[in-house]
């Protein structure tokens, strides 16, 4: 019997049929076709209500400010205006602001995971004698802290108050991202490892060049989690440098600026046309748009990294 009769199928001159995976169909039942269809109604109604708070607070935000306090906006702007906006850009220090935001932002995320990773790397090891105290140790830092005087007192003793830094050194160690890291470094074949050393490679190495590129995904992910807290933060900024302009940060200014608008809407007549455009409603809804499409832009160069099981079938134990 000839190769080619086999792969076409044929034995002893007789045609067979071809069962490879490739070619078999399987024939989809009643109970299968209404799954499909649940399934994707429930994708449709999960997109509609993920999208449609993002969608109604665009719509209010490019709506007239007296207007929109009557509701019915859903997705269409009722009366189109930019004054919204326009208030908001007009806020004082909103640019220097915005520059900290995103260097702390940055700076922050970029130390946070760096500081975390290596430290997960240590606790990672089956052969560091302190894995399981120290472990234990971080795991109670997240129930139990020093209370907010204490740790305000603690940072202008260490002069940090003041500064740009008191945004970032405080936050560099997580416990939740360092097990996070933790967790998925463990998942790592061992045998990986003990090839590199047989190699030659020192831990450095081995952390460098082996287990960081197979760590791009939790990397990512937690880098994700530190940059929108760093983004968002703003209560650390009234504790520390509210008196220090030149490290105000973006969430701080909008802050007070919704406060002021809100104050000043209290004592505005609502038969007045006057400070229209200073409706709490809209303006907070422009806020919210401004700060929240940096982290949107963000999103789709991490989301390719959101995979799992890039080490199946790496190594077989």
């Amino acid at each position: 019997m000839s190769e080619s009769n086999t792969e076409l199928g044929y034995i002893d001159g007789n045609k067979k049929e071809d069962f490879s995976p490739s070619r078999v169909k399987y024939k989809k039942t009643v109970g299968d076709r209404i799954f499909v269809v649940c399934n994707i109604i429930f994708m449709i109604l999960f997109v509609v209500i993920t999208l449609y708070p993002i969608l109604n607070t665009l719509a209010i935000s490019f709506n007239d400010g007296i207007d929109a306090v009557k509701g019915g906006i859903h997705l269409i702007p009722r009366k189109f205006t930019l004054n919204n906006y326009m208030v908001v850009f007009k806020q004082q220090n909103l640019i220097r602001g915005l520059v900290i935001s995103v260097l702390r932002t940055v700076v922050g995320t970029g130390l946070g995971v760096v500081a975390n990773a290596i430290l997960a790397f240590l606790v990672s090891r089956k052969r560091f004698l302190l894995k399981k105290p120290l472990t234990v140790f971080w795991v109670v830092t997240m129930y139990v802290n020093g209370g907010m005087i204490p740790v305000l007192l603690l940072y202008k003793n260490l002069h940090l108050t003041g500064t740009f830094w008191v945004y970032v050194i405080p936050g560099m160690l997580a416990a939740f991202n360092m097990l996070v890291m933790r967790t998925f470094m463990e998942g790592i074949p061992d045998s990986l490892e003990e090839a590199a050393q047989m190699d030659g490679a020192g831990y450095a190495t081995i952390f460098i060049k082996i287990l960081s590129p197979l760590c791009k995904p939790m990397y990512a992910t937690v880098a994700l989690f530190i940059a929108v807290g760093q983004w968002n933060s703003w209560f650390d900024t009234m504790l520390y440098n509210r008196l220090s302009s030149e490290y105000t940060t973006l969430q701080y200014e909008l802050m007070k600026l919704l406060s002021s608008v809100s104050s000043q809407s209290s004592k505005t007549d609502p038969n007045s046309t006057e400070g229209a455009n200073l409706t709490p409603v809209a303006v907070r809804s422009a806020a919210t748009i401004v700060t929240m499409a940096p982290i949107v832009c963000l999103y789709p160069f991490l989301q390719k990294y959101f995979v799992t099981g890039l080490t199946i079938g790496g190594v077989k134990e």
